[in-house]
């Protein structure tokens, strides 16, 4: 079927859906008749410092970070949806790793699509250089915003504010370049989002060599398929995701004699990352060590709280020797 007579069926399938039911309900119809549209907000960015690129994107799309997110470590990062070209991905990564900027590879990944005017579209690479692209078809509210080493995009949104607070949420926060993504994206929904509500969130950042055991560059890849607050649920396995990457720095320096910086790794994981258990008993083991008691209990009853079943683990734990004989780490091991 040609590209004008797949719009035509289109067409009528969404007419015949308008003309059965009241005007109150026209504008939840008109994307409902397109459910393979990915309506949605994304941002892409790059980080010069740690050479990680990555994409976060939220949608009221079921497992939308199955199609939008695309990254490649020494290339960039894509984000393709509205009439999403999934094509994009890596044709766009390849045209990056050849040496192209960002702009230059959306207009050629556009100029040789047809169905470029329902498509959306962010791209960033790895030398400052960002593109953003809208198409004329796409459903308002549509549209984007670049900068330096970022760009964000919607369709169907509430209206402009989304991207806005995106764009202002990247430029002013600070940390790794997955919770700058993620807490752009959080501004994007709090400033209005998808205006047909949530459903799914992911985000995916690449880093040579930064995936499981330095085997591949899959630093970040979450994704929360179908669920009531979805930017929230990343947000929170997120916190874990950089907790545990955290802990394996943290046992490296230890293994290594470096206690104190150990300490500094955990220290700074902690600032970014409430709430999980063992990065505070970590951290008491290795207040224990270098002989900082007061700390180390601080910790301990931090990490307790969190999980009573770490007290077990504790009772026993070596590292711990320095403060088994206070009498508060009885009262917390009972």
């Amino acid at each position: 079927m040609r590209m004008n007579e797949t719009r035509s069926v289109r067409a009528a399938v969404v007419a015949l859906l308008l003309a059965c039911v009241p005007a109150s309900s026209v504008a939840l119809c008109a994307t409902a008749g397109r459910p393979d549209v990915v309506a949605t907000f994304s941002i892409v960015g790059y980080d010069p410092e740690t050479g990680e690129a990555g994409v976060a994107v939220a949608s009221k799309f079921l497992a939308v970070g199955s199609v939008v997110p695309w990254a490649e470590a020494g290339a960039g990062a894509i984000a393709t949806q509205a009439l999403a070209n999934t094509t994009y991905g890596p044709r766009g990564l390849a045209l990056l790793k050849r040496g192209l900027d960002a702009q230059a590879v959306l207009d050629s990944l556009i100029a040789a699509d047809e169905g470029r005017d329902e498509r959306q579209v962010g791209i960033v690479d790895t030398h400052g250089g960002s593109a953003t692209y809208t198409g004329k078809a796409c459903i308002a509210w549509a549209g984007g915003r670049k900068g330096e080493h970022y760009a964000c995009q919607g369709n169907i949104l509430v209206d402009e504010k989304t991207v806005d607070a995106m764009a202002r949420a990247f430029e002013e926060a600070s940390g790794p370049l997955a919770t700058r993504l993620l807490r752009a994206l959080k501004a994007g929904e709090d400033a209005g989002g998808d205006s047909r509500g949530r459903q799914s969130a992911a985000i995916y950042v690449v880093k040579e060599g930064g995936g499981y055991l330095g085997l591949n560059d899959r630093y970040i890849d979450l994704r929360v398929d179908d669920h009531e607050d979805p930017v929230t649920e990343l947000m929170r396995l997120l916190s874990i995701q950089l907790a545990y990457k955290a802990l394996s720095r943290g046992a490296a320096l230890r293994e290594s004699g470096d206690i104190k910086g150990a300490i500094c790794e955990l220290e700074s994981a902690e600032r970014v990352c409430p709430g999980v258990a063992y990065l505070h008993y970590d951290l008491a083991c290795y207040y224990s060590l270098a002989g900082r008691k007061g700390k180390a209990l601080e910790e301990l009853e931090k990490a307790i709280a969190i999980d009573p079943e770490i007290k077990k683990m504790a009772a026993d734990d070596e590292d711990l020797q320095e403060v088994r004989g206070e009498t508060k780490f009885k009262v917390l091991t009972q």
